[in-house]
């Protein structure tokens, strides 16, 4: 593993690589509220070991990153989309294979519409599509099966997760941010609440946070901000111009995206190809499903016409 700080787009953001630099790129976007530590290092080894040269990152206000006050975020959901990219153009990577899961799929899909060069292939885990109906305002108020143009917070800013309860500003029940015993035990109880049949057990999921709180400069910013962004400009590129050969893992238990999300990714992404996990709620994926999962993404080949432009 390589550990290191770049500069990109005027901040800081922690990267860590794994495997060969030779090896074709893959890079692991996360979703909302979440650092790199989520995508667990054994995963990440593994994917290494099927022949990627693995990138996974925190994104500003998560982990080693650049931290801004909780509450006024001074960026985007497209910047978010932006440090993706950065980090590649930081690592001197031109295209990779992207993977994104939640709010980082939706990222992810900005990516590949805006910057089609850029992506040697795709693939979106527990998401939704944001292009579709233009849609403007705050997705709250939207129907769960609305699809996004741009995305607006909280929940579209990019298909994430909504905040959780005691996350969102002026919420009564809210923990301690500052207190690791109180952060720590939030987190788990959130990654509990929307986990399913192999959720990993509290222990491991303690351990897991615990590096979490004590790698996040400011949790209180972690919680809060990626909720906040504002849309930034939009994407009025529609889905079905994705180029790049699409791979879209759906869990079966995702009380967050049900299955209708996944076949509406998958009917406005031509030629993708869906694959249910059995079992697995909206979460990053549990180890019982580790195998599948690598096995999917590595065996992941283009689709005869559909290369990137």
């Amino acid at each position: 593993m390589v550990v290191e700080t770049l500069p990109v787009n005027g901040i800081d953001i922690c990267v860590e690589t794994f495997g060969e630099p030779a090896d074709p790129a893959l890079l692991l976007i996360a979703g909302g509220a979440s650092s790199m530590d989520w995508w667990e290092d054994e995963f990440c080894r593994r994917l290494a070991a099927g022949g990627r040269h693995v990138i996974r990152y925190d994104h500003r206000d998560t982990g080693r990153s650049t931290a801004f006050p909780p509450g006024a975020p001074p960026y985007s959901g497209a910047d978010l989309a932006h440090d993706a990219l950065g980090v590649l153009d930081g690592l001197g990577i031109h295209r990779a294979h992207v993977v994104g899961l939640s709010m980082g799929g939706a990222l992810a899909q900005r990516i590949a519409v805006e910057r089609p060069h850029r992506v040697l292939s795709l693939t979106l885990m527990s998401t939704t599509a944001i292009s579709g109906a233009d849609l403007d305002g705050d997705a709250a108020s939207a129907a769960p099966e609305a699809i996004h143009d741009d995305p607006p917070a909280p929940e579209a800013t990019a298909a994430a997760l909504p905040p959780a309860e005691g996350t969102a500003p002026g919420d009564l029940t809210a923990p301690d941010w500052s207190d690791r015993k109180s952060a720590v035990r939030r987190m788990i109880k959130d990654i509990k609440d929307l986990g399913g049949l192999f959720t990993a057990d509290e222990a491991h999921l303690r351990r897991l946070a615990e590096r979490v709180y004590d790698r996040t400069e400011d949790m209180a910013a972690t919680q809060q901000n990626h909720w906040l962004c504002p849309a930034g400009p939009p994407t009025r590129k529609p889905l079905c111009g994705i180029s790049a050969p699409t791979l879209i893992l759906h869990g079966t238990a995702d009380p967050m995206f049900g299955a209708e999300h996944a076949h509406a990714l998958a009917a406005e992404i031509p030629g993708s190809r869906l694959v249910w996990l059995e079992g697995v709620g909206h979460e990053f994926p549990p180890a019982a499903v580790w195998q599948q999962v690598i096995d999917e993404i590595i065996g992941h080949e283009p689709v005869r016409g559909r290369q990137p432009a």
